[in-house]
């Protein structure tokens, strides 16, 4: 029909099939977006958001862009860089006194001379039990002061 109707220069708008409005950013008054076209004649995702934009007040933070990704300018920009770069220091920080405080937990050495015998028993009693030598030191220590009441 469209190349009959072409072919004798009886051609109207309505013969092309025309795809629906895209909705209109939230900075834009809902009334524009009324007077342009009706609900009814836009799809129903478009018609919920121009009715959630009309119930939003015009000085609410609803009316700011959506994206958001890209800050609108050079100053913002600047400071949620430099927001960000502090956040990240200040992590790197707690987990660098994180790991000292861990460390000073676990490095209360106490330096005690063994002879030899009792230092190859030690290493044997380690590799046949596939522990480390200070995990029996430790272990050994506890029950001492354990079994004499400290």
């Amino acid at each position: 029909m469209l190349f009959e109707a072409a072919s004798k220069g009886q051609t109207t708008v309505s013969d092309f099939a025309v795809a629906p409005r895209r909705s209109r950013p939230v900075e834009q008054s809902a009334t524009q977006a009324a007077s342009v076209s009706t609900p009814a004649e836009l799809p129903t995702e478009t018609r919920n958001a121009n009715q959630s934009q009309e119930a939003a007040p015009l000085g609410s933070e609803t009316n700011k862009p959506v994206n958001r990704l890209i800050a609108p300018t050079e100053e913002a920009r600047r400071e949620r860089a430099t927001t960000r770069a502090l956040q990240r220091e200040d992590s790197r920080i707690r987990l660098r006194d994180l790991k000292r405080a861990r460390d000073r937990e676990s490095k209360h050495y106490v330096n005690c001379p063994l002879d030899y015998d009792t230092k190859t028993r030690l290493q044997k009693a380690a590799l046949e039990n596939d522990v480390k030598m200070t995990v029996i030191m430790k272990a050994a220590i506890d029950q001492f002061l354990k079994d004499n009441g400290y």
